[in-house]
């Protein structure tokens, strides 16, 4: 009678951990949010993270080679990614990939993706046509809001991807951006950026293509309220132009209650970008909740 109890409760058991695992990938490749997994809270633990703008997936050579994108990612072994320049259904130039999906799907991450622009499509009941940013995480994201930032007259509109996302228990607070060519529209923006960060609880990492040299006037106030993991690079962490960068306008930057362990600059010719990638280290006592311990 005990014998038979015993098998029971292990059939019981295995049910329940079967659930748990098929739960765990609920979300996994499309933009529905996970589910919070049981992770033991607080924990330190190790995230890599990569920034890169992918440039559609067209190489310096003018190839579109997505696949190429998925292996850099995978090869770097990043937990997080923030992409600019992504495509869905966008035209001919990336054959109306939906890039966004098909890296998440490829890799086996959760995404979110946000559209700075949004057109008709050229077919009627065709999907529409979208250009912006996304993240990919291997870790669940909970939640996402795309803020639009300003822009002075006619230029291309630019957004703010937030994103967060449970890293073991501890809510990471995930900024994408792609900030605009002029540096009095980049002055608003990076402002913007920190109003809008400064509204969450908890470590942040803000990344993107800044458009600007770490010099630059309008970055003051970033590298004044966050880290730039690069700051002390030797050499400098060019990434642009691809081929023979000359320029550092690639940026991770993060608040000042998280560790950077390592840095890397990714040399490829994948885009007329190179990725970076940054380990950090997060180490709360609990989660935020709602803006509360």
């Amino acid at each position: 009678m005990v014998e038979g109890m015993k098998v029971g409760i292990r059939r019981i058991m295995f049910v329940l951990s079967v659930a748990v695992l098929i739960s765990s990938f609920t979300g996994l490749g499309n933009k529905t949010f996970a589910q919070e997994n049981n992770f033991d809270r607080g924990q330190s633990v190790n995230v890599k993270v990569m920034s890169y703008n992918i440039h559609h997936a067209e190489g310096v050579e003018g190839v579109l080679d997505l696949e190429r994108i998925a292996g850099i990612i995978e090869d770097s072994n990043t937990d997080i990614v923030g992409l600019q320049e992504v495509d869905n259904h966008w035209s001919d130039r990336s054959d109306f990939q939906d890039q966004a999906r098909m890296l998440a799907e490829r890799l086996g991450m959760f995404y979110t993706y946000a559209a700075n622009l949004d057109r008709d499509p050229l077919t009627e009941g065709d999907h529409r046509r979208q250009y912006g940013t996304a993240i990919l995480s291997k870790y669940p994201i909970i939640k996402s809001e795309n803020h639009s930032l300003s822009k002075i007259g006619n230029t291309e509109q630019r957004g703010l991807l937030e994103a967060t996302i449970n890293v073991r228990g501890n809510h990471l607070h995930l900024y994408n951006t792609h900030l605009a060519l002029t540096s009095a529209e980049r002055e608003l923006q990076v402002n913007e950026t920190i109003e809008i960060a400064s509204e969450s609880k908890g470590p942040k990492v803000i990344m993107g293509d800044l458009n600007a040299l770490p010099t630059s006037n309008e970055l003051k106030p970033m590298m004044s309220n966050y880290l730039d993991v690069f700051a002390e690079a030797t050499p400098e962490a060019n990434t642009y132009p691809a081929a023979n960068p000359t320029k550092r306008i690639d940026y991770i930057l993060t608040s000042d209650d998280i560790e950077t362990v390592n840095t890397e600059v990714i040399p490829t010719l994948a885009s007329d970008h190179l990725p970076i990638t940054a380990e950090i280290v997060l180490d709360r006592e609990a989660p935020y909740f709602n803006g509360e311990k």
